[in-house]
C-alpha cells in the first residue's frame, strides 16, 4: 500500500510519460492535479489514500480521463481554457483545478473506480500490414477473429481505408483513412477481401451507450488531435454499422470458433493488438495449443493465419508478427509499429522467427 506522498508523486511520474510523448496539456494537467488535490473532496481523499500501487493501477490516467470528459462536455469553461492551452501559468492552472475538484467532485470520483479502457482504430494499420502478408500467400478472402476487442473499433477493419507506404487497401473512398508514417520496405501488394469479422472481449464496451462512448473517447489525451478525431469517427461508424462483438473468455471463444466449419477458399485468421500480455498464462497456452492443432489440419483450400501486434517490453517496441498454415514456418516478425499506429516500419526478409517476447523474457513460441 502506497502512502500519501507516493500517491501524490505518481502525478509527476505520469507527467514525465506525457511529456516524453509530446503531450504538453496533459503534462500540465497531471502536475497541477498533483499539487492542487487535497482531502477536502471525496475524490481527493480517494487519491491520497489510494490502496494499491498508483502507477501500476493507472490511477492518474483514470482521473485525467474524468477531467477530459468535463472539458468535452463543456460544463466548466475555466477548465476548458486549461485544456485549450489558454491558461498555462502554474498558479492560475492550480486554482482552476482546485475549483474543478470541488465543483465536480461527484462527477470525478467514479472515474477512479476502474482502469482506463482504450481502443485505437489506428492499430488496424498494423493488423492490415500482417493481413497483406497472408493475402499474398493464401489469396484475398479472409474471415477474421479478434480477441480483446474492447469496444470493437478494429472490428471495422474492413471498412477503413489504408495507405501503407503507397500500398492501398480497403474501400476507396473510405469514411476513415488510416495513413501512418511509413518506414522501410512496403508490405506486399495483394487484394484483401474480408468476408467476416467477429470479436470477443471479457468486458466489451457498448458504444450505443452514450456514457460508455464518452468514457472511451475521454481517455484519449486532448493533445492527440488526430487520434481524437479518429476515435470520434470510429465510434460513429460502430454505431452506424454495428459489430459482432461477444462477451466471454478469449481461450474459450477461440476454441469454439476454431471448431466451427470453415468455408473453402477462405482463410480463417486470428488477430489481436496489445492484448496478449493481459491474458493469463493458462489462457495464452490454450489459444496457442488450439491454433497449433487447427494449423495441423489446415489445407490450401482452408488455410489458417495469425496476426498479432503486441509490445515487446524488453526491446521497447511494438511488433507485427504473422503465422500461416499449412506450413512449418514459425511466427515471423514482418514490421514494427508505434503503439497507436502513428508509424509502421516494414522489415526485409528473411524475417526473424523468434517467438514473441513479453516483459522479463517470457515468451510465447508460435
Amino acid at each position: 500500500m502506497a502512502d500519501e506522498a507516493t500517491n501524490r508523486d505518481s502525478f509527476e511520474v505520469q507527467a514525465g510519460y506525457c511529456n516524453a510523448m509530446d503531450a504538453p496539456v496533459t503534462t500540465r494537467l497531471c502536475r497541477s492535479i498533483g499539487r492542487a488535490i487535497t482531502r477536502e473532496t471525496a475524490t481527493g481523499r480517494a487519491v491520497l489514500d489510494w490502496p494499491g500501487e498508483p502507477v501500476a493501477d493507472a490511477m492518474v490516467l483514470r482521473l485525467t480521463g474524468g477531467f477530459h470528459a468535463l472539458h468535452r462536455a463543456g460544463v466548466d469553461p475555466a477548465l476548458s481554457r486549461v485544456f485549450l492551452g489558454a491558461v498555462t501559468g502554474d498558479d492560475a492552472v492550480d486554482g482552476i483545478i482546485a475549483r474543478t475538484l470541488t465543483a465536480h467532485d461527484a462527477a470525478l470520483l467514479p472515474w477512479l473506480a476502474g482502469p482506463p479502457q482504450t481502443n485505437e482504430a489506428g492499430r488496424s494499420a498494423g493488423l492490415m500490414t500482417g493481413l497483406l502478408h497472408l493475402a499474398a500467400r493464401f489469396g484475398p478472402k479472409m474471415a477474421l477473429l479478434e480477441i480483446g476487442s474492447s469496444a470493437g473499433l478494429n472490428l471495422l477493419i474492413d471498412r477503413y481505408g489504408y495507405d501503407l507506404g503507397g500500398v492501398r487497401a480497403g474501400p476507396v473512398p473510405a469514411e476513415l483513412l488510416i495513413k501512418p508514417e511509413w518506414r522501410g520496405p512496403v508490405p506486399p501488394t495483394a487484394p484483401v477481401d474480408i468476408v467476416g469479422v467477429r470479436g470477443v472481449d471479457i468486458a466489451p464496451v457498448d458504444l450505443n451507450d452514450d456514457a460508455a462512448a464518452e468514457r472511451l473517447a475521454a481517455y484519449v489525451w486532448v493533445d492527440a488531435v488526430e487520434r481524437q478525431a479518429r476515435i470520434d469517427t470510429a465510434i460513429a461508424m460502430v454505431r452506424r454499422y454495428g459489430v459482432q462483438l461477444d462477451a466471454g473468455d478469449a481461450a474459450d471463444w477461440v476454441e469454439a470458433r476454431l471448431a466451427e466449419p470453415q468455408p473453402a477458399g477462405v482463410a480463417r485468421v486470428l488477430v489481436h493488438s496489445v492484448v496478449w500480455q493481459y491474458l493469463p498464462k493458462q489462457g495464452r497456452d490454450r489459444i496457442s495449443a488450439a491454433m497449433a492443432a487447427a494449423g495441423a489440419n489446415a489445407t490450401p483450400e482452408r488455410p489458417l493465419g495469425w496476426v498479432m501486434m503486441e509490445p515487446n517490453r524488453d526491446l521497447h517496441r511494438h511488433e507485427i508478427r504473422v503465422r500461416g498454415w499449412p506450413g512449418d514456418t514459425p511466427m515471423e516478425l514482418v514490421a514494427l509499429t508505434h503503439a497507436h499506429g502513428a508509424w509502421v516500419e516494414g522489415l526485409s526478409p528473411p524475417y526473424e522467427t523468434r517467438g514473441y517476447v513479453m516483459r522479463g523474457g517470457g515468451s510465447s513460441e508460435q
